[in-house]
């Protein structure tokens, strides 16, 4: 069988076009493939779709807005009245006070945005040899070249040449190998960036008091801390942002995922006082960053439509319902021998397994069950359900997962 037309992302190049499952459809927490089959969606797509599929709200939006006009461009003088509305809101439920909000397209292009308007902000306000960025090990931080040089999975590397200059890496949670790259290079750093419960790089929350030890480390050091919240915001730790579950102040915050639950592309970054002070001290400065569909008028409607959703339903508050039937039905599937532990944070957890037991060959057997669950390389499973998910198919991911995890 030939190769499909369509390269996809994250897989096989090689791969024939059989070797791919053609999802039509979804309905709340479930989504069918085009023989009708159905799948508890237990990864929320790719860690996003929070308040499920199906909802014509938010097509009735986004309809709406291009039926007045999709987009324009926001560049210099244009802006549109959706943008702003959504920017205020967004400014409103930012866990620091004073916010502005740069929109991108998704998560990669907020990270991007993050690394360029930290060292930007201190190169205007005087301290331009301040561009050091410090990431960790593991972490994902997407697939642009400076989040490709922050992601802490040496795989996500390889192979694409040169990556961007003064970002290196620290293991996660050891605040004395942190100490000891400052000792050496703390006038140069620009921020330290690090996701609150690392997602794609293997479902970890953080040792306690190891983000407040990065906090008083960039305040130590006149440094900006920048959260990725791509996973972490818009309620999957039960907050609408895990800076606020953690009680920690970010300079820098990238959203993206939640923020739509998929049905526009849509990210950004809401960047504190610290950071758009500089950037306006001087009234002739020009930000000459941006991206064709920064502020997309669509995608930023389909925004509002969702955080409406959430708001109104109480998904943020039951994000903790889930997180917790579901955390307490996998727990008990460790057992030790295959099953080594769980691991995460409210709504979001991962299995990790001992070596012989593939993380892949599990996915399989659960698709087989009737849920879709995400292989993170070949000893972790993860699972990120849209919160909308109904306890009885929390209770099917569980039995199913139990079924998979034992049948190899």
């Amino acid at each position: 069988m030939p190769t499909p037309a369509f390269l996809h992302p994250f897989a096989r190049p090689a791969a024939p076009a059989d070797a791919y499952l053609d999802i039509v459809r979804g309905e709340g927490a479930a989504v069918f493939d085009a023989g009708g089959r159905r799948y508890v969606d237990a990864i929320a797509s790719l860690w996003y779709c929070a308040v499920g599929y199906g909802r014509r709200r938010i097509a009735d939006a986004v309809a709406e807005q291009i039926c007045r006009i999709p987009a324009y461009c926001t560049f210099d003088r244009f802006t549109s009245a959706t943008t702003d509305r959504l920017c205020e809101r967004l400014r409103g439920l930012s866990p620091f006070p004073d916010a502005r909000v740069f929109l991108t397209s998704g998560g990669s292009e907020s990270v991007e945005t993050a690394v360029k308007l930290a060292r930007l902000a201190h190169f205007v306000a005087g301290r331009p040899e301040r561009t050091l960025v410090v990431s960790r090990a593991p972490s994902y931080h997407g697939v642009a070249y400076a989040g490709t040089t922050a992601t802490g999975l040496p795989l996500n590397q390889r192979g694409f040449g040169p990556l961007v200059p003064d970002i290196v890496q620290v293991p996660k949670d050891d605040l004395g190998a942190l100490d000891r790259v400052l000792a050496e290079h703390g006038h140069r750093l620009a921020a330290i960036i690090a996701e609150p419960v690392i997602g794609a790089g293997g479902v970890y929350p953080p040792a306690p008091g190891y983000l407040e030890g990065l906090r008083e480390r960039c305040d130590a050091h006149g440094a900006y801390l920048v959260l990725d919240e791509v996973i972490c915001g818009f309620g999957r730790l039960g907050t609408w942002f895990a800076a606020g579950h953690y009680g920690v102040r970010p300079d820098l915050l990238t959203f993206a995922k939640a923020v739509t639950s998929g049905y526009q592309p849509l990210g950004g970054v809401l960047v504190g006082p610290a950071v758009h002070g500089p950037l306006s001290a001087d009234p002739e400065f020009v930000l000459r960053h941006g991206f064709t569909y920064s502020g997309h008028a669509a995608a930023c409607a389909a925004a509002l439509a969702n955080l409406e959703i959430m708001e109104e339903e109480g998904l943020v508050e039951r994000a903790r319902h889930v997180g917790a039937r579901l955390s307490q039905g996998l727990r008990s599937l460790v057992d030790g021998e295959r099953v080594l532990e769980l691991r995460g944070e409210g709504a979001v957890w991962a299995l990790g397994f001992a070596p012989g037991l593939d993380a892949v060959a599990v996915r399989e057997r659960l698709l087989e069950r009737g849920v879709i669950a995400r292989p993170l390389g070949p000893s972790a499973l993860a699972f990120c359900p849209p919160l909308v998910i109904e306890d009885a198919d929390v209770d099917l991911c569980v039995e199913a997962t139990a079924a998979a995890v034992g049948a190899g």
